[in-house]
């Protein structure tokens, strides 16, 4: 008797983990998907984010849920913006640090994120969603006097804003890249190639 009762609680316990097993792999099948689709990735996470606000405004309430979900997005961002190898830990103590190539004889060090983008459109789109989630929670619905979150929101995105551009100007790096490089030459040896 007491087999049988075993034999069944493994076999339901299998049947659940294996749709837990099914669910997960349907869903990153969905979220791979996405990949090509930057521009609808981003405009989703836009609406989400619109509507998680809009949210906030009508309800009159949950700002800590805000406010914590703000400081998140602005890591996010920190990491998107920052190198992956940050050159601040790399460099001898006689020069300045290393610096990205300036002339054309310097090695070409492409610039790698430390949070790749669609790792980035994840998170937020992710956080934003869990943010949503908890504002139909009254438990988290805190009272605080919402401008003095707001003004600090503000005075730390700037001070950390500033501390990334001034990284930037000091190892010479851009993390925004627009359009495809065009090197000097490139007419003649389309020519050579196209035998024309």
């Amino acid at each position: 008797m007491d087999d049988e009762l075993l034999g069944e609680s493994s076999n339901t316990k299998s049947k659940i983990s294996q749709t837990f097993i099914r669910a997960s792999q349907w869903y990153q099948g969905v979220v791979d998907k996405t990949v090509p689709w930057k521009k609808a990735r981003w405009l989703f996470s836009l609406l989400l984010i619109l509507g998680f606000m809009a949210r906030i405004i009508i309800a009159q309430g949950w700002y800590i849920v805000t406010y914590a979900l703000g400081i998140y997005h602005l890591n996010l961002f920190i990491a998107f913006l920052t190198p992956k190898i940050d050159p601040a830990m790399d460099f001898d103590a006689d020069d300045n640090g290393p610096e990205l190539p300036t002339k054309a004889n310097e090695e070409f060090r492409p610039f790698i994120r430390r949070l790749p983008e669609f790792k980035f459109w994840y998170s937020v789109t992710k956080s934003t969603v869990i943010g949503l989630i908890c504002t139909f929670f009254e438990c988290f619905n805190i009272p605080v006097f919402w401008p003095i979150l707001v003004m600090y929101f503000i005075t730390l995105f700037c001070i950390t804003m500033k501390r990334q551009i001034k990284h930037m100007i000091k190892y010479r790096y851009l993390p925004f890249t627009h359009g495809k490089p065009k090197y000097q030459g490139h007419e003649e040896a389309s020519k050579l190639i196209s035998g024309k």
